[in-house]
């Protein structure tokens, strides 16, 4: 699909994603060695989204599993309709009175009803999920497998044979294989360390927050009516706030809600107040929104004791020219 790196960031870019050379190294790498992609970083910074543009971007379907606790094969793979099975069992009530028709014995009965047993465990009573519509798919898919470090090690390792080998065994119908290798990408937000196999099998791609200027370049992107000034001065705060001790710093999804949070209030430039009605946009803890205002009086301060000091000096300088001049 891909022919060079550029090539890979410009499309990206056409979804309105602002791709780093290294995420679009990985991804070019990704399409032309068939592997899956492990990108770990902080929760909001664009690791989901890189999922979803990089299907737009190369005309694929997504498919998206989101992991929690508890999660096993059967909610990610796939399960029987147990009620859809009781319907036909129930409607076909009179073929099975012609089918056990002359049974003697419960083992003759037992033997009889065995051989039609494909019929109720076949493809038409299967409800497939996520990871068996991806392989199953008739045309390639881009399969996005959310937030792997909140599934069990157990869920894990049963992954690891969909990862290697793009197939799954299911008991009553045998191996089935990708009829097109889906490309995957697992994101974590590094809340417990994932096993060396299932790193081995895709290529590590850390995101990280974004810098300024970068920063910069998505709030542009993405709120183009966000004045100049103003759009520096919000991305210069959220990197102050990303510096300080904080429970959760803010996301580059909070950082584009509080811009167009301040576009909405039709703010035109960030002052005492806009901040203080406006930070728990950023900020979801109470212990991080006070923490964030006493260090804002704090810079407060020392700005009025730096112009106080300025402005003496000035005064001084004057005075003393003055008095030479005399």
């Amino acid at each position: 699909m891909f022919n060079t790196i550029s090539d890979v960031k410009a499309a990206l870019s056409a979804q309105r994603y602002i791709p780093s050379d290294e995420i679009a190294t990985t991804v070019f790498l990704a399409e032309k060695l068939g592997k899956p992609i492990l990108a770990e970083g902080p929760a909001g910074v664009g690791k989901t989204e890189l999922a979803k543009v990089w299907a737009a971007a190369t005309g694929r379907d997504l498919i998206r599993l989101q992991c929690y606790e508890g999660l096993d094969e059967t909610k990610a793979l796939y399960e029987w309709e147990y009620a859809k099975q009781l319907l036909y069992t129930q409607l076909l009530r009179d073929k099975l009175n012609d089918l056990l028709a002359g049974v003697t014995s419960l083992a003759e009965a037992a033997d009889r009803l065995a051989a039609e047993e494909d019929v109720f465990f076949s493809s038409r009573f299967m409800l497939p999920r996520p990871l068996l519509k991806a392989i199953t798919s008739e045309h390639p898919v881009t399969l996005l497998i959310d937030e792997i470090d909140r599934a069990d090690a157990e869920f894990e390792a049963f992954l690891l044979e969909v990862l290697s080998d793009f197939q799954v065994s299911v008991p009553e119908l045998g191996t089935i294989r990708a009829r097109h290798q889906p490309m995957v990408l697992l994101t974590s937000n590094n809340t417990r360390e994932l096993s060396e196999a299932l790193k081995r099998r895709c290529l590590y791609l850390h995101v990280d927050y974004p810098t300024a200027d970068q920063e910069l370049q998505i709030i542009n992107l993405k709120v183009p009516g966000l004045p100049p000034k103003l759009a520096q001065q919000a991305v210069e705060l959220v990197q102050r706030l990303r510096g300080m001790d904080l429970k959760k710093h803010p996301s580059v999804s909070e950082t584009i809600d509080w811009a167009r949070a301040l576009l909405e209030l039709n703010a035109r430039h960030l002052d005492r107040a806009t901040i203080e009605n406006t930070l728990n946009v950023l900020l979801k803890f109470e212990g991080d929104l006070q923490r964030a205002r006493r260090a804002m009086v704090r810079d407060e301060g020392d700005r009025t004791r730096r112009e106080r000091d300025e402005f003496g000096r000035l005064r001084r300088d004057d005075e003393s020219g003055r008095f030479r001049g005399n």
